[in-house]
């Protein structure tokens, strides 16, 4: 394809010595290429400029090396004014529903359905019904237990902080639980949140959801809504998430990012992030290395 640039995003440190001369030879044969690469986070991420590129083929020749890159076309504004985010996997490591399932003993069984409806084999909705079916009469408790083990996925913060700090809206949208949602959210600074609902009676959970369960489409409009609200365009926004029920809104964003995502999803996704923690998400934005705001713990 055509293209203006190129970004190269890996972990830190990760493009120095025999890793770099084996990248550029694959820049090489890949992608006509302008001029000595820009570096925004030294032996870390960088820019190329570029004439043109066989995109798919470059992606796999960097794949076995441990890079990530994204490909901007002429005259794409790269700075992302909205970003929205799903959480599981995503913004936080884990899926927190599986390790709910783990207070009740069954996690391994719910894992199970969990991955097949990541993968698009399952409707969402009704496997989300039958994992919160299997947990009726689990006290409430469990789940501040689970929430005190979540970690936040690495480069989380300060993609959140970074993008906000120059002007970005950040919402995180779930289909997880907004037990789990409304915590994130405040702990990383997302401006807003939204999940689904689990019903609690006398302090252990029912097993049902209560409806209406935000599933794939809902995504999708929590996107359109909040580019609305913001009076931008689908072309201002950047999605990012790793399941089946992000790949609408995924595609439907100027920048849609398949973070570490199962295969239907990296297949179908413009951007992809495979190796690299979410500050790829920066890189891919044009942020430098000092422009990146990285809060405390």
């Amino acid at each position: 394809m055509n293209a203006a640039l190129l970004t190269l995003a890996a972990r830190q440190g990760w493009l120095r010595g025999l890793a770099w001369e084996r990248v550029c030879h694959a820049v090489a044969r890949h992608a006509e290429i302008s001029g000595a690469p820009d570096w925004l986070a030294v032996e870390t991420a960088c820019d190329w400029r570029i004439r043109q590129v066989d995109e798919e083929a470059l992606r796999d020749a960097l794949d076995p090396l441990y890079v990530d890159i994204a490909v901007h076309k002429a005259g794409e504004y790269r700075r992302k004014a909205v970003l929205i985010a799903d959480m599981d996997s995503t913004i936080v490591q884990g899926e927190t529903l599986d390790e709910l399932a783990g207070e009740a003993g069954i996690k391994d069984r719910i894992a199970a359905i969990t991955i097949r409806a990541m993968r698009g084999e399952l409707d969402f909705a009704e496997a989300l019904t039958e994992r919160v079916a299997a947990l009726a009469g689990l006290e409430a408790e469990a789940l501040g237990r689970t929430l005190a083990r979540t970690r936040p996925m690495p480069g989380a913060a300060a993609l959140v902080a970074t993008m906000r700090a120059n002007g970005a809206v950040c919402w995180l949208v779930s289909g997880g639980f907004t037990f789990f949602t409304s915590a994130i959210a405040d702990r990383l600074g997302f401006s807003h949140q939204q999940g689904n609902v689990l019903e609690v009676t006398g302090g252990r959970l029912t097993g049902k959801v209560v409806p209406p369960i935000l599933d794939r489409d809902a995504k999708l409009d929590a996107l359109g809504r909040l580019t609305a609200q913001q009076e931008t365009g689908l072309d201002a926004a950047l999605a990012v998430g790793d399941g089946a029920n992000d790949l609408s809104m995924i595609q439907a964003a100027g920048m849609g990012v398949a973070f570490q995502a199962k295969p239907a999803v990296r297949k179908s996704a413009r951007f992809q992030v495979n190796h690299a923690d979410l500050t790829a998400l920066l890189y891919f934005q044009g942020y430098r290395a000092a422009e990146i705001i990285r809060p405390a713990r």
